[in-house]
């Protein structure tokens, strides 16, 4: 891993030489760093972990990417076969490692960046972080992650609530959960590995609470993988894909309307325009068609350490593990510059900049059918082509 740089020897670039700041060490961060490396332009990560990949490190033990090894790699660097089609996330980790040492990126670590702003006389752009210091770059590419801070939902009484109640972030595999009651909020891709994990580790009873039933596809079909789809109609009339994959997924996919999981009533691809991504199958369908995955309502409140559902029952599980999604958290950073839309999205990626804030670019925070690496990939190229043609 490239090794961190003190803030005196390394921070304080002249106004004559002001490099592009990267304020993120994931991937996205890190891929466009090497992409503008490339271009002979000074790039500069911050992080504000000790190391880079901070939040695959963080992620349950299970999980594995849901694209391809050769659709995940990063500009520059293979990754390894070794590592199989379908990559682990150490794997991902020491890919990650490899990767910032293998282009001897210039990363700076235990960095938060808590603000940016124009610089007084507009040509470039002041970032506020911590440790008082105020950096000065010609541009700024905001990496800080799709899954930056832990969404709960406001629920009714879940301030009160007695029993054990988590995060997903904070689930790392079922060990804790052997042999107990467990209730699993939200069918996220997230939502429905941790319950098939809870499942193969021994948890007595498994309840999987559902609001919208999501649509769920085979990760691979007889070797071609579902990403492999998502490139190649990731540009056709949205229309169009709900159709093709109507009777794909009724061919590929059982109903299991009878366990509490109807087909949805949306389009595949109008619901991933809407935000939600299908859900690989990673066991699921087996799980639920066995019962070993109970099917219940959404969660509405918590009262009287019990957990009351939509449809009016109320459950006593163990333990209560709330799949519920994450939040950009961009609000501080950049949300005084007018770049985010109202669900506090950046309005722009890659290479495009707003047009009220040039020079300000965002990447990894979109999460496309074709795949949330391979888009990066290609982010950090258009970025610094753009940053590039600004420069000059």
């Amino acid at each position: 891993m490239a090794a961190s740089r003190t803030a005196s020897a390394r921070l304080s670039p002249t106004p004559a030489d002001r490099p592009v700041y990267v304020i993120g060490a994931g991937p996205g961060g890190l891929a466009a760093a090497y992409a503008l490396r490339a271009r002979g332009i000074r790039a500069v990560v911050l992080e504000k972990a000790d190391h880079v990949g901070a939040s695959w490190r963080g992620h349950y033990d299970r999980l594995r990417l849901h694209t391809t090894r050769r659709l995940s790699a990063l500009p520059g660097l293979a990754m390894p076969r070794r590592f199989g089609r379908w990559v682990a996330r150490d794997d991902v980790v020491r890919y990650l490692e490899k990767y910032a040492e293998h282009h001897e990126l210039e990363i700076v670590t235990g960095v938060e960046v808590h603000r940016v702003e124009r610089t007084e006389d507009g040509t470039g752009w002041l970032l506020h972080a911590s440790g008082g210091r105020e950096l000065t770059g010609s541009a700024v590419v905001v990496a800080t992650g799709f899954n930056h801070t832990p969404r709960i939902p406001d629920w009714p009484g879940r301030a009160g609530y007695g029993g054990e109640f988590r995060h997903a972030g904070e689930y790392r595999n079922a060990q804790p959960y052997a042999g107990r009651d467990v209730l699993v909020v939200g069918v996220g891709n997230t939502g429905a590995e941790i319950a098939v994990d809870l499942v193969e580790g021994g948890a007595a009873r498994v309840r999987l609470a559902v609001r919208t039933a999501p649509h769920i596809l085979r990760r691979s079909t007889l070797g071609w993988a579902a990403q492999y789809t998502g490139v190649l109609v990731r540009r056709l009339p949205v229309r169009l894909v709900d159709r093709l994959a109507r009777p794909v997924t009724r061919i590929s996919v059982p109903d299991l309307t009878a366990q509490g999981l109807p087909r949805p009533d949306t389009g595949l691809y109008s619901r991933v325009k809407q935000g939600s991504i299908p859900v690989q199958d990673m066991g699921l369908i087996d799980a639920v068609r066995t019962g070993a995955v109970e099917i219940v309502a959404a969660v509405e409140a918590f009262e009287d350490d019990k957990v009351v559902l939509a449809d009016g029952s109320r459950v006593s599980p163990d333990a209560v593990i709330a799949a519920t999604g994450y939040v950009r958290a961009l609000e501080g950073l950049v949300g005084h510059l007018g770049v985010l839309d109202e669900r506090g999205r950046p309005v722009t990626h890659g290479g495009r900049t707003p047009e009220q804030a040039p020079g300000l670019y965002f990447t990894g925070f979109t999460n496309p059918i074709s795949g949330m690496f391979r888009e990066m990939a290609l982010d950090a190229t258009r970025i610094a082509r753009a940053v590039g043609k600004r420069l000059r």
